[in-house]
């Protein structure tokens, strides 16, 4: 679970990243971990929660521009005397 970094993380899927980060609290939660496997631990789940925000931000902005493409065809329309 640990030992993946830069690029291996970028091609990680949200499902797949949160899935892991989910494990990752689990495992943290449970408790029972040396410091230094408790601290590697929150590291991975602090990359893992970047990567979720990096594709939940993703979505954001293409659901916001299929709106504002949405809202400007409309308008367009509108203005054509069309509705």
């Amino acid at each position: 679970m640990t030992g993946n970094t830069g690029n291996v993380d970028e091609a990680l899927g949200y499902e797949q990243a949160r899935d892991e980060l989910i494990e990752v609290v689990r495992r943290l939660e449970a408790g029972g971990s040396t410091l230094e496997e408790s601290l590697a631990l929150w590291e991975r789940g602090e990359t893992l929660a970047k990567v979720c925000r990096r594709w939940l931000e993703g979505a954001r902005a293409r659901l916001d521009a299929a709106l504002a493409e949405e809202d400007a065809a409309e308008e367009s329309d509108q203005g054509d005397g069309r509705m």
